[in-house]
């Protein structure tokens, strides 16, 4: 002891540091040969390298939350792609390596063929645990399977094709156009035509509003009323903490995983506040669930005043579980999934849109054919095989979806040592080795705009043409909005058809649509990714109604 007391004795802070560094660097000495020895061990080969300037690439850290702030995320891995002259590289920050790709074999590789070798990984998890928990997108193996199972019943098609609760938002939406998409006055609308008092004749005709704005909120009181039975109401009420809060978590999130190992330097406080806002607003609803026995579960999703039933998604996943944890979980990752990717594509679709009114034309006439134009008297609510149908509305939906992919950006972990198909070797072409624990990004957004992809008579794939559907199936993997394999989105047909039927519903009433982004973006939207890819500018548009066109 008394050797030991001696040493402490003496130590300064200066000897501290040596010790440290020099312990530090024997440290990274010995990591870098054993990676070298295990990389040899597999039969793949290095990605083209992109250094940092900084010690530890501390600077890519910098560049990257730069680009995140001012949303060129996508013109950032370009430029890294086009420096290494691949489409797979990679990179070390803090000693970690890191792979980037958009390579279409590789994403299959990653999604699909090697499925077991790639998961979400426990560094995901943590960082994503206090947002959406162990829910479906935060898991792998067993847990990962459980929660699809316990999910994938509420997307069957039954459920799916149960279009009301869209049209019962979609008059309020209406009326919120019809104001300037002011909650307050929207509230005041629909009380007063519900007391019969008469109201002044407001029209969304000519009016320029900020129709992203307004998806962002019905979709928020879809996704509320389709999981809760309640919705937060958030177009006709001003001030919406909830939506304030979920924005925000979600943008500290995106900030969270984009940094890697230099994630634990970005501040928490907004996000740690955002969490305890959403968590009290959604405990409520899980304790009344939680309460009702099982025979009463079962009464609330099928038996209502008008005998029709009344399917609400917690209730019907509290019939499999009453664990609170994993009612709260799975219902954050559908939140997220239901809410703001949707509305994104809605919001990105009336962005082209207003650019192509010879598009609104061609979609208009297939609606007309289809289910009628409001002002005809055989105009009629489209139903789930009239939207399955039309196969012009189908393009716009998938010429949207593969210029903005809903998630630009995703990452997997290797689970152990393995390979990616390509990106070694001196023409790219070889297998590149990752060992267990790379990260490994994937951008849909870049595979989506590669030009070298698509055939050279078709439009640029930065040009939005619903027509190339028409003449072009995309190869397989080289288009994946929902992405693919084990993990594709079980989603994906709700999503499809609230899509659907609002665009129907938007030009059954409509009959042009002109955008007033022009002073604000210049023609180049402005893509904000965090979590989902939406328009960092807003949407400024002004639809004119079919007896008011101009």
């Amino acid at each position: 002891m008394g050797l030991v007391e001696d040493i402490v004795g003496n130590l300064t802070w200066k000897s501290v540091l040596l010790v440290s560094v020099v312990c530090y660097a024997i440290y990274s000495v010995y990591s870098r040969i054993d990676e070298r020895i295990r990389l040899r061990r597999t039969t793949g080969l290095r990605a083209p390298y992109y250094p940092g300037k900084l010690p530890g690439s501390i600077d890519l850290v910098f560049r990257t939350l730069k680009a995140a702030a001012e949303h060129k995320n996508r013109e950032n891995w370009e430029a890294i792609f086009a420096s290494v002259h691949n489409h797979t590289a990679e990179f070390r920050i803090l000693g970690r390596r890191i792979i980037f790709t958009d390579d279409p074999e590789n994403i299959k590789a990653i999604l699909a063929t090697q499925f077991q070798d790639y998961g979400k990984g426990e560094p995901f998890h943590a960082e994503f645990e206090p947002f959406l928990g162990d829910s479906i997108f935060t898991t792998d193996g067993s847990r990962w399977h459980a929660s699809r199972q316990l999910l994938r019943p509420q997307f069957i098609k039954d459920r799916v094709s149960d279009l009301h609760t869209f049209e019962n938002h979609l008059q309020v939406l209406f009326t919120a156009m019809s104001v300037g998409g002011d909650a307050g006055a929207t509230a005041a609308a629909i009380a007063a035509r519900a007391e019969g008092t008469p109201v002044a004749n407001f029209s969304a005709n000519g009016r320029v509003i900020d129709i992203s704005d307004l998806f962002f909120r019905y979709t928020l009181d879809v996704a509320t009323d389709f999981l809760l039975g309640k919705d937060t109401q958030s177009l006709t009420i001003p001030r919406q903490e909830f939506a304030e809060a979920f924005n925000e978590v979600q943008r500290v999130q995106s900030l969270i995983s984009r940094t890697g190992p230099a994630n634990k330097f970005i501040p928490r406080g907004s996000y740690n506040r955002g969490l305890r806002v959403i968590d009290e607003f959604i405990s409520p609803f899980i304790d009344r669930a939680l309460l009702l026995p099982p025979d009463e579960l079962e009464k609330t999703i099928h038996d209502t005043d008008d005998g029709e039933g009344r399917y609400t998604f917690l209730h019907a996943l509290a019939q499999f579980t009453r664990d609170r944890k994993v009612l709260r979980d799975q219902l954050m990752a559908v939140l997220l999934a239901g809410r703001d990717t949707t509305a994104a594509t809605l919001s990105w679709c009336i962005y082209e849109l207003s650019k192509k009114p010879e598009c609104v034309k061609h979609l208009r006439a297939e609606i007309a054919q289809y289910v009628g134009i409001e002002g005809q008297s055989e105009c009629r609510y489209p139903t789930y095989a009239d939207l399955k149908s039309m196969k012009y509305l189908q393009h716009v939906l998938n010429e949207t979806l593969r210029m903005y992919p809903a998630v630009p950006f995703n990452v997997r972990l290797a689970l152990h040592d393995t390979t990616l198909p390509r990106g070694g070797g001196p023409d790219g072409s070889e297998p590149v080795a990752v060992l267990k624990d790379t990260p490994i990004g994937y951008s849909t957004l870049l595979m989506h705009r590669r030009v070298d992809l698509y055939p050279s008579n078709l439009p640029s794939p930065d040009e939005f043409s619903p027509e190339r559907w028409e003449h072009w199936q995309p190869k397989p993997w080289q288009f994946i909005p929902f992405n693919g394999g084990p993990r594709i989105c079980i989603g994906q047909q709700f999503a499809l058809t609230e899509m659907g039927y609002v665009l129907v519903r938007f030009f059954q009433k409509f009959e042009r649509v002109v955008s007033h982004m022009g002073p604000i973006d210049g023609g180049r939207p402005t893509l904000k990714a965090d979590i989902v890819l939406q328009p960092a500018d807003g949407v400024k548009v002004a639809f004119f109604e079919n007896s008011k066109a101009q």
